[in-house]
């Protein structure tokens, strides 16, 4: 992934909506959600909602199949990694066995409190 591709994820997920889709369609897994569900789930009118869909399919980070007259959605898992290694490639100057408690909550010291002190 480039830097002008990240830029485009962050800004679909600068939206507290479009974030809150797709951590919806993340937990959703494979079977993904129909519009109405997230929609519904999310409290979000239809016609919002399918600006929020558009913008994160044109970020590479959900993707969707017609079923019928619905459409489903799911999360691009393949596009979320590439954002993740993207922030993580240079992770600990070229040492990334540094890094590798990150995603588990085990890396350093865990309280956030006195990171920003």
């Amino acid at each position: 992934m480039d830097k002008l591709t990240a830029l485009d994820c962050f800004s679909a997920l600068s939206q507290e909506t479009r974030l809150d889709v797709l951590r919806l369609l993340i937990s959703a897994g494979p079977t993904g959600l129909a519009a109405g569900e997230i929609g519904d789930q999310l409290g979000v009118r239809q016609n919002t909602m399918s600006t929020n869909l558009a913008i994160l399919g044109r970020a590479g980070l959900i993707k969707s199949q017609r079923e019928g007259r619905s459409i489903r959605y799911f999360a691009d898992l393949i596009g979320v990694r590439d954002l993740l290694n993207f922030l993580m490639e240079d992770c600990c100057n070229g040492h990334p066995e540094i890094c590798k408690g990150l995603m588990s909550g085990s890396y350093g010291n865990d309280d956030r409190a006195t990171q920003h002190s």
